[in-house]
């Protein structure tokens, strides 16, 4: 394993988590939906272009799209309602999109957005059926972890479950978005991998012993257990599911020792790899900072400099200087 030695301050975390999601969404656009196979004869090295989207180089998809709104949106408070209403701008209107048109969206997204744009109260508007437990909110949550670092876990967890419902209303999805910010909150606080990953999962453990998340507990034994890392690579599966996503993720992270290391393993599990590059760029960006992400990565993302002005100003107002 390659090995990350500086420390990095509270500011390249904030700063490495953000951008880092963004790589690991554009590293696995072009090869979205390309099983485990394909990938192990041709992995993923670099950022490539076109492939299943017939996108160029750099391009994000709508996970990093809606990541940004999020970002957006907390440049003036928590506010799901505000939150529905750029994530609809975004479906109907192409704001922040890496080219001006979404060339993708989940089906559960959708049809929260539908919602929205008929007037449902954004925290209603996500679907909450069994089929809707996907990972459309863990996605974009990280921002939100981000912005509530400093709030007791209780209070963090309400908002990542109340900004989960705009779009997955399913407690699994919410759990796995929370359990996630848990891990996040971790690493920004200088914590290293395991150390987080054990804080946050006896956070989770107390929060969700009651209802309504108790009853689907069990669908989190393998990461409440502490050792999905332990967990060999062929049982790690990456598909839309909320849960997979977040064990693929945290196994990324953990068995990795750079940044590179780790979304270039999570692009190469195959699948959902845009999803998967997403939520472990995420933590991987935090827990290396800014300066482990390749600088010709993150050069070559779509409107980088749109993209750096929104990052410096939410960074500007977590740290209260604004």
């Amino acid at each position: 394993m390659e090995r990350e030695q500086s420390v990095p301050s509270r500011r390249d975390r904030l700063l490495g988590g953000l951008w880092g999601a963004l790589v690991g969404d554009a590293l696995g656009v072009p090869v979205e939906f390309r099983p485990r196979a394909t990938l192990e004869r041709e992995p993923v090295t670099d950022l490539r272009e076109y492939g299943t989207h017939s996108q160029p180089r750099g391009t994000w998809s709508d996970d990093s799209s809606l990541l940004l709104c999020t970002v957006e949106s907390l440049l003036d408070g928590f506010d799901t309602a505000d939150l529905g209403r750029r994530f609809v701008r975004w479906y109907q209107q192409g704001h922040w999109t890496p080219w001006g048109q979404v060339f993708d969206v989940g089906v559960t997204t959708r049809e929260a957005i539908d919602n929205l744009a008929r007037g449902v109260p954004a925290e209603q508007a996500g679907p909450g059926y069994e089929r809707s437990a996907g990972n459309g909110s863990l996605m974009r949550i990280l921002p939100l972890a981000l912005h509530s670092a400093s709030a007791p876990p209780a209070e963090l967890l309400d908002r990542v479950h109340r900004a989960s419902s705009v779009t997955h209303g399913h407690p699994r999805a919410q759990m796995a978005s929370g359990i996630h910010c848990l891990v996040a909150g971790a690493l920004l606080d200088g914590a290293d991998a395991r150390t987080a990953y054990a804080r946050a999962i006896a956070q989770a453990r107390e929060y969700y012993a009651d209802s309504p998340y108790a009853a689907d507990l069990p669908h989190f034994a393998r990461v409440l257990g502490g050792e999905v890392q332990r967990l060999p690579r062929a049982e790690i599966q990456t598909s839309g599911y909320a849960v997979h996503t977040l064990e693929a993720s945290l196994w990324c992270l953990l068995n990795a020792g750079s940044f590179r290391e780790a979304v270039l393993a999570a692009v190469n599990l195959g699948d959902d790899t845009d999803t998967t590059g997403t939520v472990t760029g995420g933590l991987a960006g935090l827990h290396w900072g800014l300066a482990a992400i390749p600088a010709d990565w993150r050069d070559a993302l779509a409107r980088r400099d749109d993209v750096a002005a929104l990052f410096e100003r939410f960074v500007a107002v977590i740290e209260g200087t604004t």
